[in-house]
């Protein structure tokens, strides 16, 4: 019988955990041990998916050749994607040419991400095995996965963040990676030890997002903790 391993103790309670796994992009230049990716991936695996099919898969990315290479192509996507965004949502314009503005903050952010991309401590591809056409409900047996593994991520002191940045260079990915027909790559995502300061997540407060009973009425108890901070919804005006 194998070596029963305990589950880690969590750095972080779920609810706290929760309001503080943002979007990490900046990571220290050091490897993410085994023991910690076995936890990360244990909770990973303990997502719900329809019926119980578990059709999540996930092709972990290091320091091997391959990896490498996996790491190359997909900082190619990142480059265009980012370009594409960049130049679509004004990231230049108005308040961006303020060098302290959140918009030339985030420009900064995201430029330096996409630079860096191909040396990103561990790259991991989200992977869902179709058993039927694809259905535009097909997500809800993946992303679920994706989630639980950036909470775990922030519930052992490290931190990543979810991309698109694949989609350009799938075909490519396939091949490399020997990734089947029946199956598609529904998120490439970061992880890394965060690098400098990381606040909480800010979003819109809750009578925004939360109705009762009809659309737009907003519960009395739809209320925030106090101290918490809020941000727009979009990109940075």
């Amino acid at each position: 019988m194998a070596d029963e391993q305990a589950l880690a103790t969590d750095t972080v309670g779920l609810l706290e955990g929760i309001a503080t796994t943002r979007a990490i992009r900046r990571y220290k230049d050091e490897p993410i041990p085994d023991d910690v990716l076995r936890d990360i991936f244990f909770a990973a695996t303990r997502a719900p998916s329809g019926s119980n099919r578990q059709p999540f898969r996930f092709i972990v990315l290091t320091d091997s050749d391959t990896a490498v290479k996996a790491k190359e192509l997909i900082a190619v996507g990142a480059q265009k994607l980012w370009n594409h965004k960049r130049n679509n949502d004004g990231y230049d314009e108005n308040s961006g040419t303020i060098d302290d503005s959140p918009k030339a903050r985030m420009a900064r952010t995201m430029q330096s991400y996409v630079d860096n991309f191909a040396n990103v401590p561990v790259l991991v591809l989200a992977v869902m095995v179709r058993y039927r056409e694809p259905n535009p409900l097909e997500g809800a047996s993946v992303y679920p996965a994706c989630q639980n593994l950036l909470l775990a991520a922030r519930a052992r002191g490290y931190g990543g963040v979810l991309t698109g940045f694949h989609g350009f260079v799938d075909s490519e990915l396939r091949d490399l990676l020997q990734i089947p027909e029946n199956a598609f790559i529904a998120a490439s995502i970061t992880l890394g030890k965060p690098e400098g300061a990381h606040g909480p997540v800010r979003r819109v407060p809750m009578k925004e997002l939360i109705y009762s009973d009809s659309w737009g009425e907003s519960p009395e108890w739809a209320t925030d903790p106090p101290g918490t901070a809020f941000t727009t919804s979009g990109p940075p005006r």
